[in-house]
């Protein structure tokens, strides 16, 4: 039995008062505000870890987070942790489950896939209900242009035309896309984007440039011309973070159990 147990917990928060999810130098993350949390309930004050970074004013339903205590420190079931964390927790934030996971187990590293949703509310009066959640946008939109170039960024590309700052992303700036389609309830867009991982603001990137397109401002074939000029200049304007939530962080289901020991 190793000396550390492992939690992986799964978070929920409204992002407008906060400068996103890592801890910040000025502001506040979320990640400092659950951190605070633990060291009420644990001596040791774990350090959390997350799946993702968010900007400042984003929303997360499924963000994921691991941290490591003590085997000494853990006395209670991760069912009493849940209640425990969330009465520490200011309301816009929520810890929405919590689970035992293996040592090797990592909630970046360890993740395959995120899915964002972004709502766009398109009609000449805002939803006042929608005002901290959805991008107001008047103008009319060409839904079925907007989709068809949806489709285009599906699939594995060089996103670099869609990455706001070079010095952000160190690694590849190749991203493979399974899902980009636009949903519409009445007024309501929900902009579905999932893949293996996005460079700092590409998915906010892909909805300004779509809505661009609906609007006319940019052909609805123009994305594959956009990608492969690998410039940001190139591609549409980058969409408000309020509307953008990180829907769910997708895992490889033996990364979340432990590995049979051999006989």
């Amino acid at each position: 039995m190793g000396t550390f147990v492992k939690l992986k917990l799964t978070i929920a928060y409204d992002g407008t008062g906060y400068e996103g999810w890592q801890t910040q130098q000025t502001g506040v993350g979320v990640q400092a505000v659950v951190e605070a949390a633990l060291a009420k309930l644990f001596p040791s004050g774990p350090k959390v870890f997350g799946s993702s970074r968010t900007d400042a004013g984003v929303h997360a339903l499924g963000i994921a987070a691991h941290f490591e205590l003590p085997r000494a420190e853990w006395r209670m079931t991760t069912a009493r942790l849940l209640l425990a964390l969330n009465a520490h927790l200011p309301l816009d934030i929520r810890v929405q489950s919590v689970r035992r996971v293996p040592a090797e187990f990592h909630a970046r590293f360890s993740a395959a896939g995120k899915e964002y949703r972004y709502l766009v509310w398109n009609h000449s009066a805002m939803n006042p209900l929608l005002r901290t959640q959805a991008w107001h946008f008047k103008r009319k939109l060409d839904l079925a242009a907007m989709r068809a170039a949806a489709r285009d960024f599906e699939g594995k590309h060089d996103f670099r035309s869609l990455r706001v700052n070079p010095s952000y992303d160190t690694d590849s700036t190749v991203r493979t896309l399974t899902r980009c389609e636009i949903k519409r309830r009445g007024p309501l867009l929900t902009f579905v984007i999932e893949g293996d991982g996005f460079l700092y603001r590409m998915c906010r990137g892909i909805v300004g440039t779509l809505v661009q397109v609906g609007e006319g401002k940019i052909p609805r074939n123009a994305v594959r011309q956009i990608l492969g000029q690998r410039n940001r200049t190139g591609a549409g304007m980058t969409a408000p973070a309020h509307g953008l939530v990180l829907w769910r962080v997708l895992y490889d289901p033996k990364n979340l159990h432990p590995k049979p020991r051999p006989e």
